[in-house]
């Protein structure tokens, strides 16, 4: 006897809309309302890659350059991040994560770590180490 294929796209539909509410709780867990989706996307940018052009910022977030020149505004006047020249092009100045951008990442992947640590105690050990097996796979799906 042969077992029966799953419902693949009943399994896609489930598992993203797993997927979405587990990162809408992250998200509202990290950030009480303090900051935009798309000032945290260019901090974390920023944190990973260095100093960078608003242009730069804009073609890796998938926004337009004003849209991305007005959430850096807001987080420059905020001091989450410093503008400083280009080394190598006077016409353009780089971004980058001051020490209190820093801090604000930190403390949101603080406060989405305590969140889901929580979250992962309140499940037994077997479904525990599910989640653990599974989590490679999930990585390799985010990769296709």
């Amino acid at each position: 006897m042969s077992a029966t294929p799953p419902d693949l796209t009943a399994a896609a539909t489930e598992f993203r809309m797993a997927v979405g509410q587990v990162m809408r709780r992250l998200r509202a867990e990290a950030n009480p309302g303090d900051l935009t989706l798309s000032q945290n996307a260019a901090l974390a940018r920023l944190e990973r890659t260095g100093g960078a052009t608003t242009a730069d910022l804009a073609r890796a977030e998938a926004v337009k350059p004003q849209s991305m020149g007005a959430i850096l505004a807001a987080l420059e006047r905020d001091g989450l991040v410093a503008r400083r020249p280009h080394p190598t092009d006077g016409r353009q100045v780089l971004f980058s994560l001051t020490a209190r951008g820093a801090e604000a990442r930190r403390r949101r992947d603080l406060a989405k770590t305590d969140w889901l640590l929580a979250a992962l105690a309140r499940l037994d050990l077997a479904e525990q180490q599910a989640l653990i097996s599974a989590t490679a796979l999930i990585r390799r799906l985010g990769e296709a």
